[in-house]
């Protein structure tokens, strides 16, 4: 349960968190970004990065292509065979990894400090001039298409495919599943994968930051080395982040699947950009509504006191275009329209009547409190600079978020839960038995 004592920012040490004062951002000329922050103590260095080659350039028809082309990276390239990319990460115990969002793809490896240069090398072989051996298409292809059958018999998974779907329409980029379908995954060519590569792989809008026991002038050093002289002049412009309109009148969707005895709920709204100033607000609203579980109002009421629930919890997802505020809950098929009533009740006490203050003295104080702990590893602290760069919030980001976290009244957190959820723009998504 939430400390009831408030964490204020000035008892945090401040420089004790990445910022300026510590992690160096450098553009190379082909136009990646590198930040570096080195941890001198640490045996170990992060490495995580985005290139701009998500699943908003592939369009429904196509939906599954800028994954399936990530999960073929490291399956060969023109330098190193598959035996061989495995084999030498293997020998080093070192892992790299990429996987395809909404917007990016992502670039994850963690090795000794000594490998730093083995992940550079490595990756930057297999993003610039990877081979897409056809038996090892069709082997992903059957892992993808085995994936995406578990997915169709798991409630909770199609409840939120189907909410996504109705809020966002098919063709959004949000709106489909960057995972494909049996039908576009199925028509995926090596063409298709070798095309999609030269369209969108290249440095232009690329991050890459690393975390660890090196030395920035090390670090950037390599970065150049492997990465420095890239170029794609094919690479598309950047896709602008899409819009978004929330619906007019209240949208449910039903979705049956055999042989289960839960059903599975999402009930939710278009909720903030990430850069939107109402965000902090948003996100501090969200955890007094349902992050803590059984400790937040839709756990308290949904869960403990009505006993409707097996989960209750509340989650905002922002991102470069309008996100989601969703109310989640796993149930008893017969308690379904109970429980998405004392949702929808909660949902509207936030927006008519005030928290109390021990609430928000609660909340701020977990948030602020929290942000160290999260920042004790390299991951975090790479994960963190990677965020802030994506989204563009700027390497004092940490030092200025405890003060918006603080600054915030219970008016700021009525008035943006009354902008977000409004009872006629939800949609409802369940899944389960008929």
């Amino acid at each position: 349960m939430p400390n009831k004592k408030s964490t204020a920012p000035s008892k945090l040490n401040l420089a004790a968190l990445p910022g300026p004062h510590d992690t160096t951002r450098v553009v190379l000329p082909n136009g990646i970004s590198v930040l570096v922050r080195e941890n001198p103590g640490s045996p170990s260095v992060v490495l995580d990065g985005v290139l701009q080659a998500g699943a908003i350039y592939e369009g429904r028809a196509r939906a599954g292509l800028a994954s399936f082309t990530a999960d073929m990276l490291k399956r060969g390239c023109a330098q190193f065979s598959f035996d061989e990319i495995h084999e030498r990460l293997e020998a080093a115990g070192a892992n790299l990894g990429f996987s395809s969002g909404v917007h990016t793809l992502s670039v994850g490896g963690k090795a000794l400090a000594e490998d730093l240069e083995l992940l550079l090398e490595l990756g930057a072989a297999v993003l610039q001039a990877p081979t897409f051996p056809a038996d090892h298409i069709e082997r992903v292809r059957g892992e993808i298409l085995t994936s995406l059958a578990l997915r169709a018999h798991d409630t909770r998974a199609v409840s939120s495919m189907a909410f996504y779907d109705a809020l966002y329409g098919a063709e959004h980029p949000y709106g489909y599943e960057d995972d494909g379908y049996p039908d576009t995954v199925q028509a995926i060519t090596a063409a298709d994968l070798s095309a999609y590569h030269a369209a969108h792989y290249g440095p232009a809008g690329m991050s890459l930051v690393i975390v660890g026991g090196v030395t920035v002038k090390g670090a950037v050093a390599l970065v150049e080395r492997y990465f420095g002289s890239w170029k794609n002049p094919l690479q598309a412009a950047r896709a602008a982040a899409p819009d978004a309109t929330a619906p007019s009148a209240p949208v449910t969707r039903r979705m049956p699947v055999a042989g289960k005895t839960q059903s599975d709920v999402v009930l939710g709204f278009l909720g903030p950009r990430r850069a939107d100033a109402d965000y902090q607000a948003a996100r501090v609203a969200n955890n007094i509504l349902g992050v803590f579980g059984m400790y937040g109002r839709l756990g308290a009421s949904v869960r403990n006191r009505a006993g409707l629930a097996y989960y209750s919890l509340s989650r905002i997802n922002a991102s470069l275009g309008p996100g989601t505020w969703r109310m989640l809950a796993g149930v008893n098929p017969a308690n379904v329209d109970k429980t998405v009533k004392l949702m929808m009740r909660e949902a509207e006490r936030m927006t008519s009547t005030l928290v109390t203050a021990e609430e928000l003295a609660e909340n701020q104080s977990q948030i602020i409190g929290m942000l160290p702990l999260q920042l004790e590893s390299n991951e975090g602290v790479a994960g963190a600079l990677a965020s802030m760069e994506s989204f563009g919030l700027g390497l004092d980001y940490l030092q200025r978020m405890p003060g918006m976290i603080a600054a915030l009244t219970r008016p700021q957190l009525r008035d943006t839960a009354r902008r977000y959820l409004q009872p006629q723009a939800r949609v409802l998504a369940v899944a389960g038995p008929e």
